[in-house]
């Protein structure tokens, strides 16, 4: 009996001494910094939620997709919306908010819509129709959870997403431009 014992002994440590070692730090998670003429922000990308999300986002600005688009829609105290490939064109203002949906379907989580949150844009009556336009939530949205897919957080930078806020707006568009460009760290 003895003998068996140590042979199980040996046979788990044989095996443990084969496999590989358990990381000791989680691999950091990707950020996008958004630069604007009131500043820029930075968002921590969490695939852990979103994968495709955060795989299409970091595709779109890696080509360049988000240089030059606005946010073009801005509920006070509530929202700010940009990525729209048609915001880069200002002769195309009656059509904001319609470009680069319909290419992902939804990645809901359980986590709320605390001020910070970044998620996909989509068409109303449609929840898998998201694409390259993002909102970021001012304050909290507690009626959009399971409605729309989390896909980052804003991990600095926060005020100026509240002072793009403040550009006067007629009903939710902005009468200026504030253009964005996206960079990686």
């Amino acid at each position: 009996m003895n003998r068996a014992l140590g042979v199980l002994a040996f046979l788990a440590a044989t095996a443990a001494a084969q496999e590989p070692p358990l990381p000791t730090t989680a691999p950091a998670a990707p950020e996008a910094v958004i630069e604007t003429d009131q500043g820029s922000l930075t968002i921590r990308l969490r695939p852990d939620l979103a994968p495709k999300h955060v795989a299409y986002f970091l595709k779109t600005a890696k080509a360049g997709g988000f240089d030059g688009t606005t946010f073009h829609r801005i509920i006070a105290g509530g929202i700010i919306q940009g990525g729209d490939p048609f915001s880069k064109d200002p002769k195309r203002t009656a059509e904001y908010g319609r470009g680069g949906l319909g290419l992902l379907k939804a990645e809901f989580s359980e986590l709320p819509f605390t001020r910070g949150v970044v998620a996909a844009v989509r068409r109303p009556s449609d929840k898998d129709s998201a694409g390259s336009q993002f909102f970021i939530v001012l304050n909290e949205q507690p009626s959009l959870k399971g409605q729309y897919t989390i896909f980052g957080e804003v991990s600095s930078g926060m005020e100026v997403a509240d002072k793009i806020s403040l550009t006067p707006v007629e009903g939710d568009r902005p009468l200026r431009r504030v253009e964005m460009k996206v960079e990686f760290h």
